[in-house]
């Protein structure tokens, strides 16, 4: 799955290691998610996209096949 998570956290000015602790998970599952390496569970992704302030159908698209 794409994501936008990349772009909306540094336009809200957030490091990895912020985004990391507000949704109580380790830095590397957000490094791994912004990576496209590591698709979140519907729970995570949808903290994600209300912290993010973005629908969640924004912040993650599927992608073309």
């Amino acid at each position: 799955m794409k994501n936008e998570i990349k772009a909306l956290r540094k336009a809200r000015g957030l490091r990895q290691e912020d985004l990391a602790k507000l949704l109580d998970v380790s830095r590397q599952t957000i490094i791994a998610i912004e990576n496209d390496k590591y698709d979140p569970t519907l729970a995570l992704a949808m903290k994600l996209a209300r912290l993010l302030e973005t629908p969640v159908e924004t912040l993650f698209t599927l992608p073309d096949d």
